[in-house]
C-alpha cells in the first residue's frame, strides 16, 4: 500500500482522491480536538477514526490503481515500426518485399491507425493497438508465385524478412550519445519547398554494434533525430531480446514472437490460393484480400495462440 503524498493532488486523475483523503483527515483531526478529555467523546471520536481511517485506505488503493494504470500505459509501446528486407530471390524477392509493406500499409490504415512512411521499405504505424496486433510478425515470409516477367510458367519461391519494432514513448534502452555517429543529409520526396533544400534527412549510427538507422519523414532536422533516435533504441532493445531468447534457445522455440528475423515464419502460395503460418500450422485462403491488407484472420490467430502459452517452433513444420 503506498503511503499518502500531496503530489497527487497535481495529478488530475487523483486529485480528487487526494482531496477527500486530506478532507477526512481534516474531519478526524476536528473530532478529536473537540472531543477533549471527555470520556464519551473520546470514545465517539476513535468510532469515526476507524471508520475514516478504512475510507481513507480505500482512497490510496484507488490512487495506487491509477498510477499502475498510468505507469502500465507509458510503458506501453505507442507505435510499432516494420522493416522490410528482400531476402532470396533477387528481383522477385524485392517485389515481394514491397508487397508486404504494401499489406501491412493497408492493413493499419483500414484500422484507422496513422500510417507513417519512414524510408522506401519502412513504415512506422501509430495506433492504441497496433503493437499488440503485428508484433509476431518478424521472420523470414516466404512466396510461391510464377512472376510476371516468367514466361515459362515457372513457380518462383523467394523469401523477405520483416522486423517488428516497439516504439516507446519512454525507450527501455538507455543510449550513451558518446556511442552515437550522426548524419545530415538532404531529405528527397515528391515535392514542397522543404525537399532536396535542407538537410533535414538524419542518420543515425550506433558505434559499439553498427546498427545504423536513417529518418526522412518529418520536415526538420529535429523532427527526424528524435523519430531516428525512438527508432535506434527499439532495435537496440529488439537486439537485446533476441541475445537472451538464444540463450534460452528450448524455451524459444516454444513461443511465438522472439524477434527472431532469420525464421521462417508463414509461406504465400499464389498458385493454391493460400497462406500458411507455420507456428500454427494453420491455412488461410483468398490470397488477394489478405495482399490488400486482410490478414485479421491471421492476427487474431496469433494473438489467441500467444495467449495460450505459445505454439510450436516454425522449423517443426515445411
Amino acid at each position: 500500500m503506498i503511503e499518502y503524498n500531496s503530489e497527487y493532488k497535481v495529478n488530475h486523475k487523483t486529485a480528487y482522491f487526494a482531496e477527500e483523503y486530506e478532507r477526512l483527515g481534516a474531519e478526524l483531526a476536528g473530532a478529536r480536538e473537540s472531543a477533549g478529555s471527555d470520556p464519551e467523546l473520546m470514545a465517539m471520536a476513535e468510532e469515526d477514526a476507524v471508520r475514516i481511517q478504512t475510507r481513507q485506505q480505500e482512497l490510496l488503493a484507488e490512487i495506487e490503481r491509477i498510477l499502475d494504470k498510468d505507469k502500465e500505459e507509458a510503458e506501453k509501446p505507442k507505435a510499432i515500426v516494420l522493416e522490410f528486407r528482400a531476402g532470396a530471390g533477387g528481383d522477385e524477392a524485392t517485389l515481394f518485399a514491397q508487397d508486404l509493406k504494401q499489406m501491412y500499409e493497408k492493413y493499419g490504415e483500414a484500422k484507422g491507425w496513422r500510417v507513417k512512411v519512414l524510408d522506401e521499405l519502412t513504415l512506422e504505424i501509430q495506433g492504441a493497438d497496433a503493437w499488440e496486433a503485428l508484433r509476431y510478425e518478424t521472420g523470414v515470409h516466404r512466396v510461391q508465385r510464377v512472376p510476371a516477367t516468367e514466361k515459362t510458367g515457372r513457380i518462383h519461391t523467394s523469401t523477405a524478412s520483416v522486423a517488428a519494432l516497439p516504439i516507446r514513448t519512454k525507450p527501455t534502452f538507455v543510449i550513451n550519445p558518446a556511442d552515437i555517429e550522426m548524419e545530415f543529409s538532404r531529405s528527397g520526396g515528391a515535392g514542397g519547398q522543404n525537399v532536396n533544400k535542407v538537410e533535414s534527412a538524419v542518420r543515425l549510427i550506433h558505434k559499439p554494434t553498427g546498427i545504423d538507422v536513417r529518418a526522412t519523414s518529418e520536415r526538420t532536422q529535429i523532427g527526424n533525430r528524435e523519430a531516428a533516435m525512438s527508432l535506434l533504441s527499439a532495435k537496440l532493445e529488439a537486439l537485446a531480446i533476441e541475445e537472451e531468447a538464444k540463450k534460452h534457445s528450448a524455451d524459444r522455440k516454444s513461443q511465438i514472437g522472439t524477434a527472431d528475423r532469420s525464421e521462417k515464419i508463414r509461406t504465400y502460395n499464389f498458385l493454391q490460393d493460400r497462406v500458411t503460418d507455420h507456428r500454427l500450422k494453420e491455412s488461410w485462403h483468398n490470397l488477394p484480400k489478405i495482399m490488400l491488407g486482410g490478414i485479421d484472420p491471421i492476427v487474431d490467430a496469433l494473438a489467441k495462440a500467444a495467449a495460450e502459452g505459445g505454439v510450436g517452433s516454425a522449423e517443426d513444420s515445411d
